[in-house]
C-alpha cells in the first residue's frame, strides 16, 4: 500500500479496500428503498475511503481498516441523509403502519400476517408491500430511534449509566427488545438473524430464504416495525 518513497498509494488503497466498500454497501442496501442504487452507495463509500486516507492518524492507536470502515459507512449514510427521497406521506404512513401492527397484535394476541395488516390499512397486498419498501428509508434516516438499528442499540446498552434509575431503564429496554424479537414470525426473525448476526447481505439472504431480494427488504422492514411497535 506504499510507494517507493514510503508514501501510501491511493490507487493501491482503492484496489485493496474496494471489496470492503462494496460489502458495506450491500449490507446497507437492505435498509433503503429499492430506488437507491448500489452503485450510488459504493460511490459515496469510496469518497469516505479517500477521506479516511487523508485523516488517518496512526498514532491514535486505531487500525486503519477499522477507521476506514467507519468513514465508509458514515459517508454512505451522510449521502442518504442529504437526499429528500422520503416524502411526508411515507413518513405518515410509516407511523400509521407501526400503530396498526400494535393494535392488531393487541386484538389478535399474536403477530398479524401481511394480509391482515394490509386489510386493516385498507390496502391491497401489493401496495402494502411497496409501502414496506418505501419505509425502509426511515431505518437509515432515523438511526436515533429505538430499534432502528439493533447493533447500535446493543452497543448503547453496554455503556455505563449515571444512576440506578438509568440502569433500570436500559435493562427494561433490553428485556423489551429481546421479547419483541422473540415474538417475530419465524421468517422475519431468520432474516434479522442472517443480517445482523451472520452478516449476510440482501442477495445472500434471498438465496437462503428462497425469495426475491425485494421480499427480503420487505421482511426486514416489517420485522423492525413490529419491534418498534412493542418497545416504544
Amino acid at each position: 500500500m506504499y510507494t517507493a518513497d514510503g508514501r501510501i498509494s491511493k490507487q493501491q488503497l482503492v484496489e485493496q479496500y474496494y471489496p470492503l466498500v462494496r460489502k458495506t454497501a450491500l449490507k446497507l442496501k437492505v435498509r433503503v428503498p429499492e430506488s437507491i442504487e448500489l452503485d450510488d452507495l459504493i460511490q459515496s463509500g469510496m469518497i469516505g475511503l479517500l477521506s479516511s486516507f487523508e485523516r488517518y492518524d496512526a498514532s491514535a492507536g486505531v487500525a486503519f481498516s477499522s477507521f476506514a470502515h467507519a468513514r465508509i459507512q458514515g459517508a454512505m449514510i451522510d449521502e442518504l441523509r442529504t437526499r429528500d427521497w422520503l416524502p411526508r406521506r411515507v413518513r405518515r404512513s410509516s407511523r400509521e403502519l407501526e400503530a396498526c401492527i400494535r393494535d392488531l397484535e393487541q386484538k389478535l394476541g399474536r403477530a398479524p400476517e401481511d394480509q391482515e395488516i394490509a386489510t386493516a390499512m385498507d390496502l391491497d397486498l401489493e401496495t402494502y408491500r411497496k409501502l414496506l419498501g418505501d419505509t425502509n428509508a426511515g431505518l437509515v434516516l432515523s438511526l436515533d430511534e429505538v430499534a432502528s438499528d439493533i447493533d447500535s442499540i446493543s452497543e448503547t446498552l453496554q455503556g455505563a449509566f449515571e444512576t440506578p434509575a438509568e440502569a433500570f431503564d436500559q435493562t427494561q429496554l433490553r428485556e423489551n427488545l429481546v421479547a419483541a424479537i422473540q415474538s417475530l414470525p419465524e421468517r422475519e426473525m431468520l432474516a434479522l438473524t442472517l443480517y445482523y448476526q451472520e452478516g449476510l447481505n440482501l442477495k445472500e439472504i434471498a438465496k437462503v430464504l428462497e425469495v426475491s431480494e425485494s421480499r427480503v427488504s420487505q421482511l426486514h422492514s416489517q420485522a423492525i416495525k413490529r419491534i418498534q411497535s412493542k418497545v416504544r
